[in-house]
Parts: C-alpha cells; sequence; structure tokens
C-alpha cells in the first residue's frame, strides 16, 4: 500500500506514543512510525503489555499497529524516509549548571537535532511537540541549517495539550490544535501541511494558526494557569480549616460564577505530573531571564503554594495523630498523581511517602496502576531510612510484609490491615465503593482517615468509627 505521507515521531513517550497512534487511526493514508532510543519501551509497544494506561489507547493500537503505525530503534532509517518528524523527547527540569531546578534540560532535544541533520537526505518539516521554552525553535534551526547541506528544514510549534488520564478524549475531541510557524511562504505552506493532517477529523474552526513563539509560550501559559486555579483553591482549604468554611461549598459557589467555571476548583493535596511545576518553573526561569522580577516571583508563588499544600497535609497526619506517627503503620491508598494513569512524576505521594519515614512511620502504598513507577519513585529509601538512625533489617521497599519500612501491596484492603491510618492521595474510583466497614475492622484503633482528595462519605465513614480528616472542611473525630 502507497501512502501519501511518511511521519515520524522521535520519542514513544507519554506524548508521542499516544498523539501517533490517534494520528494513525485518523489517517489511513498517512504512514507513522514511532522510534525511541530505548528497545525495551519499543519492544513493550509491539507487545500486549504497551508501556503507558490510557484509557482506550491499547484498543486503538491494536487496531493500527502493523497496519499504518510502526514501532522501531531504527532512528536514523526513519529519519531518511520521513516526510514530517515530530520531535518528542524528554524535556526535564535541569538538575546541574545554570537554571537547576527552574529551566529545561534540553540536551536530549539537542542530540536529537544534531541526528536529524546527520541522517536526513531530503526537505523535511520539524514539527515541536516537547514541551519547550519559548524561542527553542530559534535554536533548533541553527542546528539544522548549520549543516550547509542543500536541505531545506521548516520548523513548526505544535504543543500537546493532553490531560493523563484522558490524552486519547484529548486527541479524539481537543478544545484546540495549535500550530505555529514562521510567518514566510514557506513556513505558512509547512503549517497548511500539518493543518492537512489534524483537519482529517477535527473541525478547523479548532486548528489555531500562529507565530512561532506564541505557540511555543501559550503551552507555558496554559499549564501556568491551570496550576494557579489549584493552587487557588488550595491556599482557601487552608483558611477554611481555621474558620469552619467547607471548601467544597466555596468551590461551588465561585465555580457557578460564568466569569469563572468549575474546573480545577476541587481542592486536593497538590497537583502533580510531568507538566505543572515543570511548565511554571520554566516560565519562572524565563521571566528571571528577562529581569521581569515581580512577573518571576508571581508566578513561582504557584509552585510554593503547592510544596506548601504538601507539607501542611503530612504535618496534619502527625499532628492529629497525637503528634508522632513513629512506628505506627500508614496505609496510602494511591501514588499516581491523579485516577486514570499509573504516570508518577512529581506526585504528592513521593514526597509525603518520604517525609513520612523520615519520622520512622511504616508505609503501605497501594494502587491499581503505579506500583512499578512506585518502586522507581522510591529507589533510595534504605538510605533514607538509615540517615535516621535505622538498622539494615528495618529498611527499604518490599512487596511482602517483614519489617521494610515501606511495601508495595495491590490488595487496598491487605495495605490497610493493622495500619493506624489511611491517606487517601489518588481520586481512584474504586476507592469510594471499598468495604470500609471490614476495613475498619482489621485496623488498630483509634482509626484514621485523611482523605487527600475529598471523594469519601466522612459522615458515614465517622459512624463507622473512624476519625475523619477530610481538607477544607470539618473534621469528624470521636475525641472530645
Amino acid at each position: 500500500m502507497s501512502f501519501k505521507k511518511n511521519i515520524l515521531c522521535i520519542g514513544a513517550g507519554y506524548v508521542g506514543g499516544p498523539t501517533m497512534a490517534v494520528i494513525a487511526k485518523k489517517c489511513p493514508d498517512c504512514r507513522i512510525v514511532v522510534v525511541d532510543i530505548s528497545a525495551e519501551r519499543i519492544s513493550q509497544w509491539n507487545s500486549d503489555n504497551i508501556p503507558i494506561f490510557e484509557p482506550g489507547l491499547d484498543k486503538i493500537i491494536k487496531e493500527t499497529r502493523g497496519g499504518n503505525l510502526f514501532f522501531s530503534t531504527e532512528i536514523e532509517k526513519g529519519i531518511k524516509e520521513a516526510d514530517i518528524i515530530f520531535v518528542s523527547v524528554n524535556t526535564p527540569t535541569k538538575t546541574f549548571g545554570e537554571g537547576a531546578g527552574m529551566a529545561s534540560d534540553l540536551q536530549y532535544w539537542e542530540k536529537t537535532a544534531h541526528t536529524i541533520v546527520e541522517n536526513a537526505e531530503s526537505d523535511k518539516i520539524i514539527v515541536e511537540k516537547s514541551t519547550l521554552p519559548v524561542r527553542t525553535a530559534e535554536a533548533m534551526e541553527r542546528i539544522l541549517k548549520a549543516s550547509n547541506r542543500n536541505i531545506k528544514f521548516e520548523v513548526l510549534s505544535n504543543p500537546e495539550f493532553l490531560a493523563e488520564g484522558t490524552a486519547i478524549k484529548d486527541l479524539l475531541e481537543p478544545d484546540r490544535v495549535l500550530i505555529g510557524s514562521h510567518k514566510t511562504e514557506e513556513g505558512l505552506k509547512a503549517a497548511a501541511t500539518l493543518v492537512d493532517i489534524y483537519a482529517h477529523w477535527v473541525p478547523k474552526e479548532k486548528i489555531i494558526t500562529a507565530n512561532l513563539w506564541s505557540a511555543e509560550l501559550s503551552k507555558l501559559v496554559a499549564n501556568a494557569f491551570l496550576a494557579q486555579r489549584i493552587s487557588s483553591i488550595n491556599s482557601i482549604s487552608a483558611l477554611c480549616e481555621k474558620t469552619d468554611a467547607d471548601i467544597s461549598e466555596i468551590s461551588y459557589a465561585v465555580g457557578s460564577d460564568s466569569r469563572i467555571g468549575s474546573k480545577f476548583l476541587k481542592t486536593s493535596v497538590g497537583f502533580g505530573g510531568s507538566c505543572f511545576s515543570k511548565d511554571i518553573l520554566n516560565l519562572v526561569y524565563i521571566a528571571q531571564s528577562y529581569n521581569l522580577k515581580e512577573v518571576a516571583d508571581y508566578w513561582e508563588m504557584v509552585v510554593k503554594m503547592n510544596d506548601y499544600q504538601k507539607r501542611r497535609f503530612v504535618q496534619k497526619i502527625i499532628k492529629e495523630m497525637f503528634n508522632t506517627v513513629a512506628n505506627k503503620k500508614i496505609a496510602l491508598f494511591g501514588f499516581a498523581f491523579k485516577a486514570d494513569t499509573g504516570d508518577t512524576r512529581d506526585s504528592p505521594a513521593i514526597y509525603i511517602t518520604k517525609k513520612l519515614v523520615e519520622e520512622r512511620a511504616f508505609v503501605s502504598i497501594t494502587d491499581p496502576k503505579a506500583l512499578d513507577n512506585a518502586r522507581k519513585d522510591l529507589e533510595g529509601i534504605e538510605r533514607l531510612a538509615a540517615e535516621n538512625g535505622e538498622g539494615s533489617g528495618n529498611s527499604g521497599i518490599a512487596d511482602g510484609h517483614g519489617g521494610e519500612r515501606v511495601k508495595l501491596v495491590p490488595d487496598p484492603y491487605e495495605a490497610a490491615r493493622d495500619a493506624h491510618a489511611i491517606a487517601l492521595l489518588t481520586e481512584w474510583v474504586e476507592y469510594k465503593d471499598l468495604d470500609f466497614e471490614k476495613l475498619y475492622r482489621s485496623m488498630k484503633k483509634p482509626a484514621f482517615i485523611f482523605d487527600g482528595r475529598n471523594i469519601l462519605d466522612h459522615k458515614k465513614l465517622y459512624e463507622i468509627g473512624f476519625n475523619v480528616y477530610p481538607i477544607g472542611m470539618s473534621h469528624f473525630t470521636h475525641f472530645e
């Protein structure tokens, strides 16, 4: 079968894999190849156990894989054959040097640009899909044009606006598709080519074209605005707990204002994921680099408020459990940063687990999708336990029930057995349907529940016998 376009995506991660799967489904006249340097990851994409959990993704992969969707480690071959190359490599926050803790680490992105130059044999459209600082496309162009070869590269910015857990729906029914290009004849022609790809299923009025710099900055600003709403309502939750106001009533009243709307106004233990903190700190760093101190300070406060909310949650657990959790078992229900995903990047649960271990608690973690990632995130917990005076037989991570400080337990009932408290950290719908009377009977008394997502029936839990501590609401306790 002949295809009208050959599309390559470099990077088989949370963005590249799902995005290319949907393009393959909606554009049967296009041949899509997803490449990655990780042979293990590519092997997973070619198996029945794909590396990413997203509702609906596995079905699309099965429909398209081997037809017009392919996963490969042959990066050089893919570059040679492609008409359009999506760059979707990891751009984490720098952990070293200038801008450490704020700026994006662009080393993988730059290596990709050089690899494209070295292997391209014909004109290419290069599409930035990774979240990048504003004006990064300019650097990409300089690398691509430095080869002095008679090959033309046109760079576009096409930022992703996906929410994990609803990524497939977001791709199939997007609020908008944003494409940034130079306003030159060549740039507009390249943008029109990408518009035609998305127009296979996205209404034309939802495909927005802009200049390169506006498109790059729009992604950072969108995530900053969403995170700002979460930090705003979380800041009010602390005030509610001091004044006996109810954060759920305030969220409803404020969200009913059509100028504000109700989305992202649910209080929680804090936001996580790969984007919010990273993108805001990137925005902060950019503002600082232009000497816009007040702008930088304003947005940095969104992240500081999120850190405060996580810290406040742990402090509440310690305070309400008689000012100590030493040698007490705390069951964490949920480790993913949100429901319907196995992603744990920057999850509040990571911080909370480590802080509880610092306080010498025993932590039992359960999650329907995220335990494998939890194990990776908590590597080094042995050292943390040792730094707090633990012996070698009382530290580390385990799947069993020995003396380890942290246990990963798939069954929530087993995770809560003999626990002094449950801390609900992820809003998995199945947690609402658990038999809490059974859980209560298996736990130490007095039994505590700290609802970090406010999804449980607090009054019913109190009637069962629990001491219940939601966020931003009155507590339900049996203590006089």
